[in-house]
C-alpha cells in the first residue's frame, strides 16, 4: 500500500533533518487551518527549539526607559506618540532617568532598554547625537556595569539625517558612549508596500536593513523583530523572516563581529490605535492562534541561524507567552519594570512582571529557568 504524505507533513519532516525552509515552503506552512496541520506545525517547532535552544527556558531582569513620546512622526498603529505641547506629552529630564536607573539597579537589572519618540527639538547645542550621547552617559557614568540597549535603526537615521552624519558615525558615536546592543524595532513588517501604509515616514526596509547590517560590521549586537496581526499577508510575513535570515547569514558568512541575537514576535494591539488602522485591522487584542502559529513558523524558518525566540507577554498576557514556549520560543523576555508603548496601545499584559512570576510561569510548563543577560550568557 502506498502512503503518500500530505505537503505539511513532507515540509516538516525536512525541517526537522535540518534543512532551511523555501520562502514557499513556510507560506504553505503559514496557511494552514486544519487543526491537525497546525498541532503538527507547533510540535516540530517545539523539537527543533529543544535540539537549537535546549529545554531551559531564559530571562533577563531589565527595565524599559522609554525617554519621551513626542514624536514627528504620525504612524497608522501608534497610540503613544504625542506632539510637542500635547496633552500627555513627556520628555525625561536627566535627574528622572538616572531615578529610574537606579531603581532598576536596585531591583536586580543588568540592562536598561532605553527607546523613544523622534523629537526634532531634543538637541544640545544644536545637534541630536550630542543629546542621544547625553542620555547615554548620563546611565552609564553611574553604572557602568549596566548593559546599554538603546536606539532602533530608526533612531539612528533620525540623528544621522538631523546632524548630517553616516549611519557608521552615529552607530560608532554611541557605541562609544557605553551602547551595549541594538534593539531590531521599528522593522514593523520589513515590505515597503505594508510601511507605506503603516509607518509611511518611518524609515524603508533598505535603510532599516542597511543600519542593522553597519551596526553588525561595527561590533554591534542586534535583536530583530516583526510587528504581526495587522494588514499583512503570509506572503509579507514569510519575506519578512527572509530578510532577517539573509541579514544574518550575511554577518556570519563575513565574520562580523556581531550579529542578531534574537527574534521577537509583537503582535498587533489596536485598542487605542488611530481610528483608521483599528477598523481597518477589525479587533483590538491579538488573536493567540494565529500568533501561535507564526511563532512557530518562524522557529522553524529562522532557528538554523537566530537561535534565540521571544513572545511578548506584554501583548500576548502571560498565558499566552506560556503557549508560545511550546510552540518554538525558548525566552520569555524580560521584567520591564515600565513599558508605555504598547500599554498606550491598550495592550492587556500588563508592565511589570516579577522574576518570581517569570520562574512561576516556566516552571509550570515543567522546564527549567536560567537569568541571562542581553546577549544570551547566563547570569
Amino acid at each position: 500500500m502506498n502512503l503518500v504524505k500530505n505537503p505539511v507533513d513532507e515540509i516538516l519532516d525536512r525541517a526537522l533533518t535540518g534543512y532551511d525552509l523555501s520562502p514557499s515552503e513556510a507560506i504553505t506552512l503559514l496557511k494552514q487551518t486544519q487543526p491537525s496541520a497546525i498541532a503538527a506545525i507547533h510540535t516540530a517547532a517545539d523539537k527543533l527549539r529543544r535540539e537549537q535552544a535546549g529545554d531551559t527556558v531564559t530571562y533577563i531582569i531589565n527595565r524599559n526607559i522609554n525617554f519621551t513620546n513626542i514624536c514627528e512622526q504620525h504612524c497608522s498603529f501608534c497610540a503613544f506618540r504625542r506632539d510637542d505641547g500635547d496633552k500627555g506629552a513627556y520628555s525625561l529630564d536627566w535627574t528622572q532617568i538616572l531615578e529610574k536607573t537606579t531603581d532598576a539597579v536596585k531591583r536586580g537589572a543588568t540592562e536598561i532598554c532605553m527607546q523613544g519618540g523622534l523629537n526634532p527639538e531634543a538637541q544640545i547645542d544644536g545637534k541630536s547625537l550630542t543629546y542621544y550621547l547625553k542620555l547615554v552617559e548620563t546611565i552609564k557614568q553611574e553604572f557602568p556595569q549596566l548593559h546599554l540597549h538603546a536606539f532602533s535603526p530608526q533612531e539612528v537615521q533620525f540623528i544621522a539625517r538631523l546632524d548630517g552624519l553616516t549611519y557608521a558615525q552615529v552607530i560608532a558615536a554611541l557605541q562609544e558612549a557605553g551602547v551595549g546592543s541594538m534593539p531590531g524595532t521599528a522593522a514593523e513588517v520589513l515590505d515597503d508596500e505594508v510601511r507605506h501604509i503603516l509607518c509611511p515616514e518611518k524609515i524603508n526596509s533598505e535603510t532599516w536593513l542597511e543600519i542593522v547590517g553597519t551596526a553588525h560590521q561595527l561590533g554591534l549586537p542586534t535583536t530583530s523583530t516583526m510587528l504581526s496581526g495587522h494588514i499583512e499577508t503570509p506572503e509579507q510575513q514569510i519575506g519578512h523572516l527572509e530578510k532577517l535570515r539573509s541579514q544574518q547569514q550575511t554577518a556570519i558568512n563575513k565574520a562580523y563581529p556581531a550579529r542578531i541575537t534574537e527574534f521577537i514576535l509583537l503582535p498587533f494591539v489596536g485598542q487605542e490605535a488611530p481610528k483608521p488602522l483599528r477598523r481597518r485591522v477589525g479587533r483590538d487584542q491579538p488573536e493567540l492562534d494565529s500568533s501561535l502559529l507564526i511563532t512557530a513558523v518562524a522557529r522553524i524558518y529562522l532557528g538554523n541561524w537566530i537561535p534565540n525566540h521571544q513572545p511578548s507577554w506584554v501583548k500576548l498576557g502571560i498565558e499566552g507567552a506560556k503557549s508560545a514556549l511550546n510552540c518554538g520560543c525558548n525566552d520569555i523576555g524580560g521584567t520591564l519594570m515600565e513599558e508605555h508603548i504598547t500599554t498606550m496601545a491598550g495592550a492587556i499584559g500588563g508592565t511589570c512582571m516579577e522574576v518570581e512570576s517569570l520562574q512561576t510561569a516556566i516552571a509550570s510548563l515543567g522546564r527549567p529557568y536560567q537569568q541571562r543577560n542581553t546577549l544570551y550568557e547566563k547570569v
